[in-house]
């Protein structure tokens, strides 16, 4: 592509210049290659599908989670005149959950095989779903710590915190594998399972052993622990069957998209 072209990339829907184009003609086009040949456009496509892919799950699981906190802590309020978190706990969960968040951006995923876009119904809906499981399960933890377990209100905080720390944080392996079981291939990278792992075994010790908080000791914390991996059980099994019943993709059936369909899946 030389300086003459530059009018005919301007004047198309989308203008492509070739990786030794002319500074007249990059400057002109929509596309520039950044090597010969057209290969380079296909991993175009494959990685913005694994960055929309990696937007879509972060979408659902904040959504989810503002649900579940803001939720219950309104409910607990207005219904049953308690605090469920006190505002160090608060800190403290910002602070946890900001290393596996970040770490969402470099997990391993597989672009789509079809053309994506948004689908703020499906979006909204799974992450109504998950945020109100989320609530359920939380008061569930309320329910147990003052009427089977007999705690003071401090230690049923300490067990509130933890709860929403461990579950919160496993519900980033619910949404960052979209309509399918948790268990589906690829599996999350090791940065976001290591430092995950991290922050909620940091976690549970801040609730076991009292750091800004009222300690609860081991078992209780175990306890927790399993409460929250049965919940995320049980709400994978709905998230699928929910995404299931929501999810629609658009049909693609010309020719030039079904040749870019076979080249993405390469």
């Amino acid at each position: 592509d030389g300086v003459n072209d530059a009018p005919a990339l301007k004047q198309a829907n989308v203008g492509v210049a070739v990786s030794g184009a002319t500074d007249a003609a990059r400057s002109a086009a929509d596309l520039v290659l950044t090597a010969p040949g057209l290969s380079v456009i296909i991993e175009a496509i494959r990685e913005s599908r694994r960055i929309f892919r990696r937007m879509n799950s972060y979408a659902v699981y904040r959504i989810a989670e503002t649900i579940r906190l803001l939720l219950f802590m309104t409910l607990s309020i207005l219904i049953f005149d308690f605090y469920p978190v006190t505002a160090a706990m608060i800190v403290l969960l910002a602070l946890f959950n900001d290393g596996p968040i970040l770490l969402i951006a470099y997990d391993r995923v597989e672009p789509d095989p079809r053309p994506t876009r948004w689908d703020m119904r499906t979006v909204l809906g799974i992450a109504t779903i998950l945020g109100i499981l989320g609530v359920v399960a939380s008061f569930g933890v309320l329910w147990a710590g003052e009427m089977w377990l007999h705690l003071g209100r401090a230690q049923i905080q300490t067990l509130i915190f933890l709860k929403l720390m461990v579950a919160g944080n496993l519900t980033i392996y619910l949404c960052r594998t979209g309509p399918d079981p948790f268990w589906t291939r690829p599996f999350p990278a090791p940065s976001l399972v290591w430092v995950g792992f991290g922050t909620r075994v940091l976690a549970t010790a801040a609730a076991a052993l009292g750091w800004l908080v009222e300690p609860i000791g081991w078992k209780l914390a175990a306890g927790v622990w399993v409460y929250s991996i049965a919940w995320f059980v049980v709400n994978d099994a709905v998230k699928v069957w929910a995404r299931r019943l929501m999810t629609h993709q658009t049909r693609w059936d010309r020719p030039h998209a079904q040749r870019i369909h076979a080249a993405v899946r390469g």
